[in-house]
């Protein structure tokens, strides 16, 4: 049950870090949105592999790639809200 609850809120914090990363680092987003976006395929792709495979540490790999997941697709999403609000708020 205890681990159940870090899981949850290690996610949780995961979308939180991603909100800050989107917000710290406006200049490079342009840049990184296909990289993150990559990076959370192979994390998915883990994710589908980890399932199948009979191993002790399935679930906290599992969480862990969640995490990466969410952070990388909060900052796509965030660095997409940036990028048009400055487009609104150029012209």
């Amino acid at each position: 049950m205890l681990t159940n609850l870090l899981y949850l809120s290690l996610l949780i914090i995961g979308f939180l870090v991603g909100l800050l990363l989107a917000k710290l680092c406006k200049e490079e987003l342009d840049n990184w949105r296909k990289r993150l976006f990559i990076m959370s395929v192979i994390s998915l792709i883990g994710i589908i592999t980890m399932i199948f495979v009979d191993f002790l540490y399935k679930i906290p790999i599992i969480v862990s790639l969640f995490f990466i997941i969410i952070v990388c697709l909060t900052i796509n999403w965030k660095g997409y809200w940036i990028k048009i609000n400055n487009s609104y708020n150029l012209g």
